[in-house]
């Protein structure tokens, strides 16, 4: 990998990041074509979902997002950049890719995807990942986190949380602000390991013992597992197998890790995208919904924080509205002052 290439393109993201919070809503457009090419893919949360170029980004994503939360600021938890490598057979795409993830934080003060408004400042969780190519962003993939908002905004429109609602910290060592390069050596590592762990324990889940995928080899004991509203965050490798993975392969047993959209790392951090990543039936019961016996996927963005051989911190993003929206439900439509009825 070129560091010199990668060092650019980071550049560009992050001016990018800066020059649109700093613009306002009525520049965001051509703030947006000056660093996207023309027709550019991207890949939003539902129900916003598929945008092309700078144009919908614009009008449909980001002008929108500004109504509802007039004073809304970036704040940013992770920034790397590195050459995607997710494909299972271990061929690289050859393209690079820049990832970031933190809080959009602001007032929030006018409806948003139907959601009302709480007229209170509140945190919402952001996941991005671009492509840069010749200098400008070719696809990009976000979500936000639209479960943990609702329920900021007071709406309990799914079962009580197993794990801890609201947990969404920057790394411990507060170091994953890469605008300078970083050791190589580190970011091979660290690239392998996340292939490793994904291809090699995950997808061999015999669909009985959790120990058959060998998660205790990748993550640490005292890993800290930041899982989306509606999951919550999990502290400790026993935790997150009570309070989440057991639950989840309950309901998902032949859930599989497909060709991923990117996987990338820069020193000893790590991202991936993967819309439709997860494919998987719906055996089981989750999260009040019954099983539809039915095929589904997953949309997803993750950040990993390696600390030696292992995986110390688990930043995730789940695509909830898009996941349930394939158990026949409909998230937004629960929202009601009266709170959850399964």
């Amino acid at each position: 990998m070129s560091i010199e290439l990668n060092q650019a393109n980071k550049r560009l993201v992050w001016d990018f990041w800066t020059s649109l919070e700093a613009s306002g809503p009525d520049a965001a457009e051509h703030v947006a074509s000056s660093c996207m090419a023309p027709d550019m893919p991207w890949h939003g949360p539902d129900p916003i979902n598929d945008l092309t170029g700078a144009s919908e980004f614009a009008n449909r994503y980001w002008r929108p997002l500004l109504h509802a939360f007039p004073d809304l600021r970036r704040s940013c938890h992770m920034f790397l950049g590195g050459r995607s490598s997710g494909n299972p057979d271990g061929r690289g795409d050859g393209r690079m890719w820049v990832g970031g993830t933190g809080y959009f934080t602001g007032t929030f003060t006018r409806d948003w995807l139907s959601i009302s408004p709480n007229g209170r400042e509140v945190n919402i969780r952001w996941g991005e990942t671009s492509c840069v190519e010749n200098g400008r962003i070719t696809e990009t993939y976000v979500l936000l986190d639209v479960i943990d908002l609702m329920m900021q905004a007071g709406f309990k429109i799914l079962p009580p949380t197993r794990g801890r609602d609201g947990v969404y910290p920057p790394p411990r060592d507060d170091d994953a602000i890469f605008l300078e390069p970083q050791d190589q050596r580190e970011s091979d590592f660290t690239l392998d390991l996340i292939r490793r762990f994904i291809y090699d324990a995950l997808n061999v889940y015999d669909e009985e013992n959790l120990e058959s995928m060998g998660i205790a080899d990748y993550f640490h004991p005292n890993v800290r597992w930041y899982g989306p509203g509606g999951i919550g965050a999990c502290f400790g490798l026993k935790e997150f197998e009570d309070l989440h993975q057991r639950h989840w392969l309950h309901a998902f047993p032949d859930r599989s890790v497909q060709p991923l959209d990117n996987l990338f790392a820069e020193g000893n951090y790590t991202a991936a995208a993967g819309w439709h990543g997860v494919k998987a039936t719906h055996l089981g019961r989750y999260l009040g919904c019954p099983s539809t016996g039915g095929p589904l996927s997953v949309n997803g963005l993750d950040f990993w924080r390696r600390e030696g051989d292992q995986f110390i911190e688990n930043w995730v993003f789940v695509d909830m509205l898009h996941l349930f929206r394939q158990f026949g439900v409909d998230l937004l439509k629960r929202i009601s002052p009266y709170g959850y009825k399964a």
